[in-house]
């Protein structure tokens, strides 16, 4: 079987993302071991005018290398078949003519291999245009013959016999294999002379073979001399087949293995589509491959071939480096694709353009580029693609896109473009919003916050919006830094790094309000939810975010090189309760959050040599922007508290001890809830009431008075 498995499979969707863009031919894989009939590999490139020509080499008995690639096709014994998967792959798949079955002694056909050693042969594929060759593959073939068994297994089923009627093995006993078990009188290995040995001492019962004894109960089981005197009277008449032992043995199936080949490969399926859609599953087309949209992945770069979740929505911006025109634009007729809608119906993208007048945000930088001779004109170069997705229950009722396009320049330099792609899930016309929990929030979820929200007719509902922190990226700076919203549970420090040079600390006063307007940016939020489901109309479901102030009072005293009290370091400090239990979980609502600020001293570093920074005004150091968030459980209080006897004197302290002198009066305190007070106190008083009233009557009360009459006389 060709070394061409899941893998290669795989490893040519991540080769056609990067390589669909390229003008030149390549083989992948490019060499490959062959141990089957079939083997398959892609050719990736712009493939509409290749020829593919197959031959089998042989390395130079001078220089012990292969000839070069050639365009001259050879008869071979294997089938070449190619089959268009894409706009710029192709599958090519190579059959062996030959069976692999091994000739026989006296077989004249020669489809048949005549050693073990069936095909050992190099092949060369080459993919030529032109009569030139573009692309090579090189195929080392080694293929064994198919072994079968000689003898192939009879067809005949094996009888079971009935199991009522089967109760015993032929010789129980019979525990190892070709030598004699001793006292096991029906073993076939034991020689006469063996038997000899043990021939009175045999097993007896079922387990030393003897099938079925006659149990005492039975009426042919007693003799008239020796019976009981019950016998004649309670004797039971039974089959011999009725007894105890049945089931216990038994002569079960057997089971022939079928011939097979000696390598199977396994069949490669697309992905299945579910007949519902669910929130986190993937979106079909309609020949059930997965919808796709440009993402970001987890390292931060860009897959063009992502596919959409069902309800998950994402806003990414994706940066490259534009040094032409590109050579292949996404029409309006490649973005209608036809959509499984969940429910075994088919929704159609539907495209709308816009042409964008103003580029500043999506093109950032230009840059020089070898040859600045030619000025170039890119017309309809897709700039966005934000889609909408309209759902209802478990199906998609309709899809829109929006294409932005724009008309980008190239003065001999290169853009740097930024395209941005979008997907909201909308449920009519309202976004679907992702929620945190249902009674409580869920550890890893992000925290949802709002402001009031009176604009719109005056309803004072709360806009959702976000907590974050710091997200550097690239170089680190608060400038290009991304914000990440924080997740519940889960503290966390982040920061990003800021340039201040010698002619800001001159300024202090502007740097703080910089550094405190960059720090603010983060929190935009005057309420944080309490659940991880709250109601935007429902004040109660909202608590107040508390802002620690900072004191402004007093002047604050900066020398010429330094500034005091920069707001560096936001600190947001979460307090959690635990409100109950769901299936054994408990729910945390968020019962407090606070936003305090640590002030630090910032001043130019000029030792190790270097000076500069403290003598040019616009030579700028970095100095750390930071973030972090912590959370906090807020510990329930049970009971009432510990009073100062039971905190000093321990050994009277229920809760710590075996011994509990302070229960020894229990059913008559208030902790006792078995019955209504008023009854227990009752009941106390009258078992105190006798007590009292056999101390007196008793024997020692008796004493006490003839003691007392004796000493009066």
């Amino acid at each position: 079987m060709a070394n061409v498995s899941n893998s290669c499979q795989f490893l040519f969707l991540f080769l056609f993302i990067f390589l669909s863009d390229t003008k030149g031919i390549v083989f992948q894989p490019s060499y490959i071991t062959a141990t089957g009939p079939t083997l398959t590999a892609f050719l990736l490139g712009n493939a509409s005018d290749i020829s593919l020509n197959l031959r089998t080499v042989s390395p130079s008995h001078i220089t012990g290398s292969l000839s070069p690639p050639s365009c001259v096709a050879e008869s071979t014994q294997w089938t070449l078949t190619r089959e268009q998967v894409g706009k710029t792959a192709v599958r090519v798949q190579l059959r062996l003519n030959q069976s692999l079955h091994l000739c026989g002694d006296n077989e004249t056909d020669t489809d048949c291999c005549p050693k073990p050693l069936c095909v050992l042969e190099t092949l060369q594929l080459s993919a030529c245009m032109g009569g030139r060759p573009q692309a090579s593959l090189l195929i080392q073939a080694k293929i064994y013959a198919l072994l079968l068994p000689t003898d192939s297994g009879s067809d005949n089923k094996t009888l079971i016999p009935n199991q009522v009627y089967q109760p015993l093995g032929s010789c129980p006993c019979d525990l190892t294999l070709e030598a004699c078990d001793v006292r096991c009188c029906c073993d076939k290995d034991c020689s006469p002379e063996d038997l000899k040995l043990f021939e009175s001492h045999c097993l007896p019962g079922p387990f030393g073979g003897h099938v079925s004894p006659t149990p005492d109960y039975q009426c042919s089981a007693q003799a008239s001399e020796n019976s009981p005197d019950w016998f004649p009277f309670l004797c039971v008449n039974s089959p011999p087949e009725n007894n105890p032992y049945l089931g216990l043995f038994y002569q079960g199936d057997t089971i022939i293995p079928k011939p097979g080949p000696s390598f199977q490969r396994p069949v490669l399926s697309a992905p299945l589509s579910t007949n519902l859609y669910r929130q986190g599953r993937p979106i079909f087309t309609l020949d059930d491959q997965y919808f796709t949209i440009p993402q970001k992945s987890l390292t931060g770069q860009c897959i063009d071939n992502a596919p959409v979740a069902f309800l998950k929505n994402f806003n990414v911006k994706c940066v490259s480096l534009l040094r032409s025109c590109p050579n292949e634009q996404t029409t309006p007729t490649d973005l209608r694709v036809q959509v499984k809608n969940g429910q075994g119906g088919v929704v159609t993208v539907d495209v709308v353009d816009e042409v964008a007048v103003d580029l500043s945000q999506f093109i950032s930088s230009t840059d020089p580029v070898d040859s600045p001779d030619e000025t170039q004109v890119c017309e309809n170069v897709t700039l966005a693609l934000d889609y909408k997705f309209f759902w209802q229950g478990n199906r998609i009722t309709d899809i829109t896109v929006t294409r932005t396009v724009g008309i980008i320049t190239l003065n001999g330099r290169a853009v740097t473009l930024t395209a941005g792609y979008s997907a909201v899930f909308l449920n009519g016309d309202f976004m679907g919003e992702p929620n945190s929990g249902k009674t409580g929030y869920q550890v890893g979820r992000p925290v949802i916050a709002g402001f009031v929200d009176t604009l719109e007719n005056n309803t004072g509902s709360i806009e959702r919006t976000s907590i974050n922190l710091w997200k550097p990226v690239g170089d680190g700076l608060c400038s290009t830094a991304e914000k990440s919203p924080i997740l519940f549970g889960e503290n966390s420090t982040a920061g990003c790094l800021l340039p201040v040079s010698l002619q800001n600390l001159t300024q202090c006063n502007l740097l703080r309000e910089n550094v405190a307007s960059l720090q603010a940016a983060l929190i935009t939020a005057a309420y944080v939810a309490k659940s991880g489901d709250p109601d935007a109309l429902t004040m109660a479901d909202w608590v107040n975010i508390s802002f620690v102030t900072l004191n402004s009072s007093k002047p604050v005293e900066d020398n010429t090189s330094s500034c005091r009290e920069i707001p560096s370091h936001q600190h947001i400090h979460v307090r959690s309760i635990i409100t109950g239990v769901v299936q054994g979980k408990p729910q945390r609502e968020i019962h407090a959050l606070q936003v305090s600020y640590s002030l630090s001293t910032w001043e130019l570093d000029c030792g190790g040599g270097d000076s500069s920074p403290c003598v040019d005004l616009m030579e700028a150091q970095l100095f750390p922007l930071t973030s972090s968030v912590t959370f906090t459980d807020i510990p329930i209080n049970t009971g009432p508290p510990k009073t100062r006897f039971q905190i000093n004197f321990t050994e009277y302290d229920c809760d710590r001890n075996d011994v509990c002198w302070p229960e020894l009066a229990f059913p008559i305190t208030r902790y006792y809830t078995g019955e209504p007070y008023s009854q227990s106190l009752a009941k106390g008083l009258i078992l105190v009431f006798f007590f009292l009233a056999a101390s007196v009557l008793g024997t020692p009360w008796r004493q006490i008075r003839q003691a007392w009459n004796s000493a009066s006389l």
